[in-house]
């Protein structure tokens, strides 16, 4: 708990920062980089929950990994690495930008499909998003062959699930109950 309030206590600082320096944008991008950069390489994960590797090895490590940052994201990697709480960068990178969504009105949509959304239905789906939240939406598509068909879309707390499986969940438990 109290690493996640520190999480959200240095994102909260570098937004300010970026934002009266005007790299709130580009930090954000940098922010979404490290974020699945961590979480899909587990090596690097483990480097920086490691407590026997030094904090000046993790550090040059993560400037040559993120070496196309924003200078903003670099003193974010400093200070984490001095006050000796890298183990957070990847929480303070997701918080960060749940935080930029926030200031800009911003929402993420998760639409789980059994094949890849196409650019056409992607495009529908954001404009019907809007018309229901009157948010700016990005859509994030995750495949899930599991489905067999149809979409469950997750809007921040809303979900509607209109997957074929889901359908056939409630047939099943219509004729168990009868």
């Amino acid at each position: 708990m109290a690493e996640s309030r520190a999480a959200i206590r240095y994102a909260k600082a570098v937004l300010s920062l970026a934002t009266d320096n005007k790299v709130a944008d580009a930090v954000n991008v940098d922010m979404k980089q490290i974020v699945s950069t961590i979480a899909g390489n587990a090596d690097l994960n483990a480097m920086i929950q490691n407590p026997v590797i030094r904090s000046s090895d993790k550090k040059k490590v993560l400037f040559d990994v993120f070496s196309d940052a924003n200078k903003a994201t670099y003193n974010l990697i400093d200070t984490l690495v001095a006050n000796k709480r890298i183990v957070l960068l990847h929480d303070v990178a997701n918080k960060y930008n749940q935080l930029f969504d926030t200031l800009r009105d911003a929402q993420i949509a998760k639409v789980t499909t059994a094949i890849p959304l196409t650019k056409d239905l992607e495009e529908k789906v954001l404009a019907k998003v809007k018309e229901l939240t009157g948010k700016t939406t990005e859509i994030k598509n995750v495949v899930d062959e599991s489905i067999l068909g149809g979409f469950i879309l997750r809007v921040g707390d809303v979900q509607y699930d209109a997957s074929i499986a889901n359908k056939l969940n409630k047939l099943k438990r219509e004729f168990t109950l009868n």
